[in-house]
């Protein structure tokens, strides 16, 4: 019986994209916080992970028109504002930092578990290969 690498991996390998593309983004919003007229920028990662699982078992593309420009064409990513949860320092900067640190670091967790369990799922399968 043959079997995909979509059906093995599941979901698994679009959350790891969209962890990494949200660190990426998250890190940027860090090092931006002493920039003046800086925006700070996040993604839903729950919406945009049911878009990209919901397209890939439709066999869609993973692009879509109205993403926003500057993000991985291949995400289904879309980049909003985020509101900062204190007043603004007068600089028009809208870095919350200790959130930002916080969702970093909350992201990071959630992408070492994906990984872990990605790689439970690859060591069952060679298991299974080899006759284990």
């Amino acid at each position: 019986m043959a079997m995909s690498f979509n059906s093995i991996l599941g979901l698994n390998e679009n959350a790891l994209l969209l962890r990494a593309k949200r660190a990426e983004i998250l890190a940027s919003n860090i090092a931006n916080a002493n920039t003046p007229g800086f925006k700070a920028r996040d993604f839903d990662f729950h919406k945009a992970l049911k878009v990209a699982t919901s397209q890939q078992t439709s066999g869609l593309s993973r692009t879509h028109q109205s993403h926003f420009s500057g993000v991985d064409s291949n995400l289904p990513v879309r980049l909003q504002y985020i509101n900062p949860f204190q007043a603004g320092t007068g600089d028009g900067n809208s870095v919350d930092l200790p959130s930002q640190q916080v969702a970093f670091a909350e992201n990071a967790m959630e992408y070492q578990m994906s990984l872990r369990f990605l790689n439970g799922k690859i060591k069952g399968l060679l298991s299974a290969i080899k006759g284990e």
